[in-house]
């Protein structure tokens, strides 16, 4: 099976159109194989992850680049409700005390990579 997950290196975005508090989801394929992650801007960390609840499997958000909560402050699954803190933690709904799995990206010269 092809791994889909972009290599080290890819560039995703500038800095400057991802919000803070923002999120944006990104989709890579590789033959018949898909990968979904999205970054998190907040407080200006940007931290990536792998775009799959730990209870459902399905991606989190419910319309395009729609992961946070209207205040910014939590990552929300459209799903089902289940509250994420910036660090991947859920701490409210079906899978409280999973993680999201993290998506190692870094930010050099006011750009967002894959690391």
């Amino acid at each position: 099976m092809t791994d889909a997950r972009p290599p080290a290196g890819t560039r995703l975005c500038d800095l400057a159109d991802l919000p803070d508090p923002g999120a944006k989801g990104f989709q890579f394929r590789a033959g018949d194989a898909l990968f979904h992650g999205f970054i998190v801007r907040a407080d200006d960390q940007v931290r990536g992850w792998v775009d799959q609840c730990p209870h459902a499997g399905l991606p989190l958000a419910f319309a395009p680049d729609r992961y946070l909560t209207t205040a910014g402050d939590m990552i929300l699954c459209g799903s089902h409700g289940a509250l994420f803190r910036h660090d991947g933690l859920c701490i409210g709904g079906p899978c409280a005390g999973q993680s999201l799995i993290p998506w190692a990206v870094k930010v050099e010269d006011q750009t967002v990579f894959v690391a």
